[in-house]
């Protein structure tokens, strides 16, 4: 599930994000602390502490999708460490950031 719209735009949180969190907490994160709008249809990528798991918040004009993806082992290591609070990725990047090498 990869976006296929020009002007559809990645944002990956920096910061490790709580995973009890569900759609509604996690678009109050989108709207209070990245000052983004969650009904944009943009893609927002969140992972857990331990880099084993993300979930994707996305909006398709009719309701929210979160999808959740956790590895079965590895960690994520191409995770951005930039000190900002989220920051936008190419579409070219989004694969290498969610496919991991088990490394």
């Amino acid at each position: 599930m990869l976006p296929d719209n020009p002007n559809q735009r990645i944002f990956v949180a920096i910061k490790s994000l709580d995973f009890r969190k569900g759609i509604d907490g996690i678009v109050a994160v989108c709207r209070q602390q990245f000052q983004l709008d969650p009904r944009s249809g943009h893609y927002f990528i969140f992972r857990n502490r331990r880099k084993t798991a993300i979930k994707i918040l996305i909006f398709d004009n009719q309701g929210f999708w979160l999808c959740h993806k956790r590895l079965s082992r590895g960690r994520f290591h191409r995770w951005p460490t930039e000190m900002d609070i989220v920051e936008e990725i190419p579409k070219i990047k989004l694969q290498a950031l969610v496919y991991n090498d088990y490394t």
